[in-house]
């Protein structure tokens, strides 16, 4: 027999090779920046959470591959794709939120969260765009056409809450506040990634007299449907699990397959068809916790829980260590350094409009004990830095706008999301503690409002009745609390009961000790 030899210089070998190393030191830096993130919270070291620390991690490895001139062979296999950012790293971290959040806090306060999340991004969308446009006519910063300076406000509107949040939960700040910026950042990336979508599509397709409407029109229409086929899936999902009888022992381990599948599913499903997959996962997973989670055993519970957040936590510090690293390697144009500049104090104003603005529309309809204080606003207005969804938004836009254009927009933006997650990110501690947030618990004034809470902790009507005003807008903000006390009313009576096991579990445990008691009765007669 012949052997086949195996060259040392075949090309296909060293390719394995050079990608085996790249992965080898993929993992190094996960395991580094999570033993670093451990001890960074056991030592209470607030100033570098553990999600700078991951992006610095990723700054330094890149800068090192810079130096020492090896940064083509690194390039071909540690570069930031923004479709594997898209595709495979950003649906586990968007499910996850959904999927945990917290009901009680998360929907007696979402009324406040939508308003934050739509009406507050579209508002810091258009007016970082207006100034940045504006900036450009008077001649203070780089000129973009007012199509491109949207898109560019639409994509640095994405907040990123990770490092805030991990503080947040560390320091514990008032449960509300935490609700809000919680709820307000996941939704917010959904919007921000529809309106950036949006404004590219007018970018390339639509004439320029396009009516600002339909570009409205437009971007609902995207939304709503991302949103509906979200829900469907959420809601066949939570049938099959009903119906289908795979938590027998058996079978866990397909109920297990087919609960992991699901988002996805939905994610590529909306991606397919030309919608939102961020929306639709997002959604899907609110609909799975809600209603499919508890169609599945204990042992599938246990996993999903356990998987979803392993899976996330993975995806969240991998994607900064993969933002550092590229951030360092990419080549950045430094010639519009008042573009930069001026981009940041834009964007600063563009948040203060946001959240002050909402805030006051949210406290026209709250009773004096549900208003939102000023510093929990100005904790709201602090927590808006920027993060993997602007960085891969704005790495898209390279591509999709003309030479230099996208090159002047991505170099801005990564600068501001070092500068947000580094500065920002290290002293939210500091923050929270001059605001005087720090330790409110349950206790602040928003707390009160959960001791009225129906049992499954939605929404309760969020005023008195002799609170009513002549005022329109109160009128119409209070007759949409009102619908979705409504809605509270048919998800106990009607949603619950159809789409999940919980109320037959619940008939089934009040008839056992009625059966207990006519048996009993029977044998004493018996006797």
């Amino acid at each position: 027999m012949s052997e086949v030899e195996i060259s040392p210089a075949d090309p296909s070998g060293k390719e394995q090779q050079a990608a085996g190393l790249g992965i080898l030191l993929q993992i190094m830096m996960l395991v580094l920046s999570f033993v670093l993130g451990h001890l960074l919270r056991r030592r209470k070291f607030y100033y570098l959470p553990e999600a700078s620390a991951s992006l610095l991690i990723g700054l330094i490895v890149g800068a090192l591959a810079n130096i020492s001139n090896t940064e083509n062979n690194i390039r071909a296999w540690f570069n930031f794709h923004e479709e594997f950012f898209f595709l495979f790293l950003l649906p586990p971290i968007i499910f996850q939120s959904g999927f945990s959040l917290a009901p009680k806090p998360f929907f007696s306060n979402f009324g406040a969260i939508i308003t934050f999340a739509i009406l507050g991004t579209f508002i810091a969308s258009i007016v970082t765009g207006v100034l940045v446009y504006l900036g450009g006519v008077i001649f203070l910063m780089y000129r973009l056409p007012f199509v491109e300076c949207l898109m560019f406000g639409a994509l640095i509107s994405a907040t990123d809450p990770v490092t805030v949040l991990s503080i947040f939960q560390e320091l514990g700040t008032d449960t509300n506040l935490y609700a809000l910026v919680f709820g307000e950042s996941v939704l917010n990336d959904a919007i921000a990634i529809s309106l950036y979508r949006t404004m590219s599509s007018v970018k390339s397709h639509a004439p320029s007299n396009q009516n600002f409407l339909l570009v409205i029109l437009r971007f609902l229409e995207t939304f709503v449907g991302s949103l509906s086929s979200g829900v469907a899936v959420g809601f066949t999902s939570a049938l099959l699990f009903k119906y289908a009888g795979l938590d027998i022992d058996n079978l866990q381990n397909l109920e297990c397959c087919l609960f992991v599948l699901f988002p996805y599913f939905s994610y590529m499903l909306a991606e397919g068809v030309g919608l939102s997959g961020i929306v639709s996962i997002l959604f899907t997973g609110i609909v799975m916790k809600h209603y499919s989670f508890s169609n599945l055993s204990e042992n599938s519970q246990r996993f999903a829980s356990a998987f979803f957040h392993l899976i996330s936590s993975l995806a969240e510090t991998f994607v900064f260590i993969y933002m550092g690293f590229d951030i360092a390697m990419e080549q950045h144009s430094w010639s519009h350094i008042g573009f930069i500049f001026f981009s940041i104090l834009f964007i600063v104003v563009a948040r203060a409009a946001n959240v002050f603005s909402c805030a006051y529309l949210v406290n026209l309809v709250r009773p004096a004990n549900r208003q939102i204080p000023l510093k929990h606003q100005k904790a709201l207005w602090y927590s808006g830095l920027r993060g993997a969804m602007a960085f891969a938004l704005a790495l898209q836009s390279v591509h999709d706008l003309p030479e230099g254009h996208g090159q002047t927009i991505f170099t801005a933006t990564t600068a501001i999301v070092v500068l947000t997650v580094l500065l920002i990110g290290g002293s939210t501690g500091t923050m929270l503690e001059a605001l005087d947030v720090v330790g409110d618990g349950h206790d602040g004034p928003l707390g009160e409002s959960f001791e009225g809470n129906n049992a499954n902790g939605y929404i309760a009507p969020l005023y008195d009745e002799g609170t009513s005003s002549g005022n329109k807008l109160k009128m119409r903000l209070k007759e949409f609390k009102n619908s979705t006390a409504s809605f509270t009313a048919l998800d106990r009576n009607y949603l619950t009961p159809f789409f999940t096991t919980q109320n037959e579990d619940e008939e089934e445990q009040e008839e056992e000790p009625a059966r207990n008691s006519r048996r009993a009765g029977v044998s004493r007669g018996h006797g």
